[in-house]
């Protein structure tokens, strides 16, 4: 199928971000805890992972490790200065110590691991792109799209996956760049574009907010790996570790059996002693972050495990309705895995 050609003034905002961190940090974790307040940065507003809540608070999957961090440092999920960030800014307000962590669903590349200057501390949900268009197209395949004018976010993957995706099948499309998840469907909606693309969560996310959800469809193409997840700025490995098992003691937790509501208990003791070891009754992990014996217990405390986090916000539950697929832990089925707490 053709697709009239809708004539857009591109001008895509690349990552004009410094080679590397351009902010001195032998001491991030000192700073935080002085300041009383972690700086976390979030997206602008994608329903499930990022968005306000009836009272105005920010709330979701991402919003949730801005918390189990806050409470890991500070001893308070509550205390977190939410910033949130578009695509394009992101990096620079990250490189520039505007904020203290990212958390706005970012995907782990080379180049942005290695070139940008940034630390990614783990995954935090697989995911990968895909393609959302109206059944009025009348294709039931990304494959069909030849000549079709394709929303898509500025500075994100996105960009270079759509070009590869087009490339490999030989078909042209025209970009219409936009900067946010709402510009995105506020621009499709208006057809000012036959299709968009972003993560497929993005896209289960987007549809839950269409009058009419059933006159859409997602295209069953998935084009990319898409592991999203947190990361600092590199030049301090003591913050980059307080980040990395903030997330490691969520999954472990899932793992081990530790909820929201059981955690406060548990951590007098148990007969497990990864347990004990994580939640401080045992041995001196916290003192090795430079933190509280009882870090962990904050953090489960404030948010939940894993599945907790998950199913309060993405799970089939939830106006999202996402399984956990490869998002379930490697021993249910999944590739989610996080190493062990000694």
């Amino acid at each position: 199928m053709k697709f009239a050609k809708i004539t857009t003034a591109l001008a895509f905002a690349g990552m004009s971000v410094m080679g590397a961190a351009s902010v001195g940090q032998a001491a991030t974790l000192a700073d935080v805890q002085a300041a009383g307040v972690l700086k976390c940065g979030i997206n602008t507003g994608l329903p499930g992972f990022a968005y306000t809540n009836d009272a105005g608070d920010w709330i979701g999957f991402d919003a949730g490790y801005c918390k189990a961090l806050a409470a890991a440092v500070l001893g308070d999920g509550d205390a977190v200065d939410y910033h949130n960030l578009t695509g394009a800014n992101r990096f620079p307000a990250l490189a520039s110590g505007e904020i203290d962590a990212l958390a706005r669903n970012t995907t782990w590349t080379f180049s942005r691991d290695v070139d940008l200057g940034f630390t990614f501390i783990g995954v935090s949900y697989y995911d990968g792109q895909g393609f959302i268009g109206r059944r009025s197209l009348g294709i039931t395949s990304a494959t069909e799209l030849d000549g079709a004018s394709v929303c898509i976010q500025t500075g994100t993957t996105t960009e270079l996956n759509l070009a590869d995706f087009f490339r490999v099948n030989g078909i042209s499309y025209e970009p219409v760049p936009i900067e946010t998840n709402e510009e995105a469907r506020v621009a499709y909606l208006a057809e000012r574009c036959d299709v968009y693309t972003t993560d497929a969560s993005g896209l289960a996310a987007t549809m839950t907010t269409f009058e009419n959800p059933s006159d859409h469809m997602v295209f069953p193409e998935i084009v990319s790996k898409e592991p999203l997840g947190p990361l600092v700025r590199q030049g301090d490995d003591e913050w980059a570790d307080i980040a990395r098992w903030t997330l490691n003691v969520l999954i472990n937790a899932e793992e081990l059996g530790v909820t929201q509501a059981n955690v406060r208990s548990m951590a007098a003791g148990s007969d497990n002693p990864e347990i004990n070891r994580m939640l401080g009754s045992e041995g001196s992990l916290g003192a090795m972050l430079g933190l509280r014996a009882d870090w962990a217990v904050d953090v489960i405390a404030a948010v939940g495990n894993y599945s907790e986090l998950f199913e309060r916000y993405l799970g089939t539950n939830t106006a999202l309705g996402l399984a956990r697929g490869q998002n379930a832990l490697y021993k249910d089925g999944g590739i989610l895995y996080a190493p062990p707490m000694r």
